[in-house]
């Protein structure tokens, strides 16, 4: 067994109230603790926040909200490592091998995804597990604009090249991580070169920051619900 942590603060700017917006009927995060409960990893399922209404949602769903964050965690450059690292302090869990870290927007992975990556995490003994997901578009043949009217490719070398013919790049899927714990307060959660990834479908990746993916995210997983029955 092994904790989950779910970092949901306040004070979304894109999309407000983005972590306990209503999605499909319900608040978002409870999807997430709901994939965490179901996975029967995690002996806790934490949810650290700076908000009083997002630890009640939380609560109702099944997570605990032990403490508030405090606002020194909690703005927009505050970085998913450091919140991590302080709720495992504040729960006392150091002595866990492994910590995850689940969006609370995260809708579109089950429980198998989280079953098979911490299957991979604890065979490579890995200091990080990253869910990542391909580019829809290769960044290598990326344009930029110059002199406010004109345009070039970012790389020449690349821009006679087909699409098929680059090298695949891959993005973070905004969805989990999985953390050795002696590594995250070793290496801040930064990549090492025993870092790892679990490669999901573009229909299980989708990272909200505004209205337009937080309608295509409800979408894929109505699709997804009619597709596992």
């Amino acid at each position: 067994m092994t904790i989950c942590v779910i970092p949901a603060r306040s004070g979304s700017k894109r999309l407000k109230n983005k972590n306990i917006k209503f999605f499909n009927g319900k608040p978002i995060i409870s999807y997430a603790i709901k994939i965490a409960k179901a996975s029967k990893l995690f002996s806790r399922i934490i949810v650290s926040t700076d908000c009083k209404k997002i630890k009640r949602i939380a609560e109702k769903y099944g997570a605990e909200v032990p403490f508030l964050r405090s606002k020194k965690l909690s703005n927009d450059y505050t970085i998913t490592a450091d919140v991590i690292i302080d709720a495992i302090k504040k729960i006392s869990s150091e002595h866990y091998r492994y910590h995850f870290c689940i969006y609370p927007t995260t809708t579109l992975i089950s429980k198998l995804d989280l079953l098979r990556s911490f299957r991979k995490m604890k065979k490579q003994k890995s200091d990080l597990l990253l869910a990542i997901s391909e580019f829809n578009k290769n960044p290598l043949r990326a344009l930029q604009i110059v002199q406010k009217n004109n345009i070039k490719f970012w790389n020449k070398k690349f821009a006679n090249f087909r699409t098929q013919d680059l090298p695949k790049f891959y993005e973070d899927s905004g969805s989990f991580y999985i953390y050795n714990t002696k590594a995250l307060f070793k290496n801040k959660g930064k990549l090492t070169k025993n870092s790892t990834f679990y490669l999901l479908s573009k229909k299980k990746s989708l990272d909200i920051d505004n209205i337009f993916d937080f309608k295509i995210a409800e979408y894929l997983y109505k699709i997804k619900k009619k597709t596992n029955g």
